[in-house]
């Protein structure tokens, strides 16, 4: 179907024009309230104003939205935002699209927080009774602002290695009025712990995928540099278990994101290096998706 040859039709036609051309439900419906200017999670709308006919413009714009989904473009650069832990964030290409599993990262990480309501075995909290928080492969600071957002106590540092992604993070972090610290650092080769203290919790969604995975095709839009670590997709993890525990203060977690298939690998990375308590934590999807440990106090 043709729409810019049609004039007028509605927000159900485009919907419909969607979905013939194989665009999942959920991101036509996102698509279609960025182009008419409505909050992307008022679907209820959508069903109110079923019938509403577009203008030429909004017939244009949605054009344009259909056709860099088609391509692969994720939904969020297209919109240019992305929720995130009751978050909106700011993203585009300069960095990865955050994806729901990361959440998983975010809840473990506030389980470990120093506060009575904690249920998992939490991390002592620093001398002056604020808890420091370190999240390294920030990008678009999506778990360090969520951190910071859901605990105002804690003092948050984050960090990259590249400057672009640091951009648009302080950017997200300035407009969510988020105190959050950014350092430009590969890994934690920058990080000084003179100044900063050791960290009661260093977060982390790093890259995981191998170099070789075939799954990167589907992935051309979002920057390598963010997803690929090595033969294995272990190498950045491999970097960071080594240098973590120079910046940990005794008692303090460490937790990584990691591939579906990876967590008996990274539990016994982090054994090696003499961190306890290791253990792992499902998404969503019922995966083994994260992984942790503690140094021992």
């Amino acid at each position: 179907m043709n729409l810019s040859t049609i004039y007028p039709f509605t927000i159900g036609q485009c919907l419909l024009d969607a979905q013939s051309r194989g665009i999942d439900r959920i991101d036509a419906q996102m698509l279609h309230l960025f182009v008419m200017g409505r909050p992307l999670h008022d679907r209820a709308w959508l069903l109110a104003h079923d019938s509403d006919t577009l203008t030429p413009a909004q017939v244009a714009a949605w054009q344009d939205a259909l056709q860099r989904r088609l391509s692969g473009e994720p939904v969020a650069y297209i919109t240019g935002r992305k929720d995130f832990f009751g978050l909106t964030l700011a993203v585009d290409a300069r960095v990865l699209d955050p994806r729901p599993d990361t959440e998983t990262l975010v809840e473990w990480a506030l389980e470990c927080l120093p506060e009575s309501q904690a249920e998992s075995t939490p991390v002592p909290s620093s001398a002056n009774g604020s808890p420091r928080i370190l999240g390294l492969g920030t990008g678009s600071g999506a778990v360090a602002l969520a951190l910071q957002h859901a605990r105002p106590d804690a003092t948050v540092w984050a960090v990259d290695a590249s400057e672009d992604a640091l951009a648009v993070a302080r950017a997200n972090a300035a407009r969510l009025q988020l105190g959050v610290q950014f350092i430009a650092s590969d890994w934690l080769n920058a990080v000084d712990v003179q100044h900063t203290g050791r960290f009661d919790l260093i977060v982390s969604n790093p890259p995981y995928v191998a170099d070789d995975d075939p799954h990167l095709a589907a992935l051309t839009h979002e920057p390598l540099q963010a997803l690929t670590s090595g033969p294995d997709g272990l190498d950045d993890i491999r970097q960071i278990i080594a240098q973590a525990p120079a910046c940990l203060a005794p008692g303090g977690w460490l937790l990584l994101e990691h591939g579906w298939d990876q967590a008996g690998r990274v539990q016994a990375l982090l054994r090696e290096a003499g961190f306890v308590q290791v253990q792992s934590r499902r998404d969503l999807g019922g995966i083994e998706r994260c992984t942790g440990a503690a140094m021992p106090a």
